[in-house]
């Protein structure tokens, strides 16, 4: 099961935003609250030539996840609060892109 060890966001696997641990509230949300400042930091670092691939590799962190056989069993909370710290890490990789 490779696919479960896919990085989706900066370190977190996809095993850790589907799976049954660590818990949603604080574990999960703190662990993507913590990863998120450090991808804006190295955001900051990221020359433009390299936003848009990045910004293509979150579309498809995202659909990996949302595509998950049986996500609709999975941990909802989880995948909520990933596509949430996801979708304002896409906003700021665009809002980059846009400068």
């Amino acid at each position: 099961m490779l696919e479960l060890d896919k990085k989706v966001f900066g370190k977190i696997t996809t095993k850790e935003i589907i799976g049954a641990d660590p818990p949603a509230i604080p574990d999960t949300e703190n662990i993507l609250k913590n990863e998120f400042a450090i991808l804006l930091e190295e955001l900051k670092l990221q020359p433009k030539e390299n936003l848009e691939k990045l910004l293509e590799q979150q579309k498809i962190a995202e659909a990996h996840v949302n595509s998950r056989p049986g996500a609709m069993a999975l941990a909802q909370d989880k995948i909520q609060l990933f596509i949430e710290y996801n979708n304002k890490y896409i906003q700021n990789i665009q809002e980059k892109l846009k400068a």
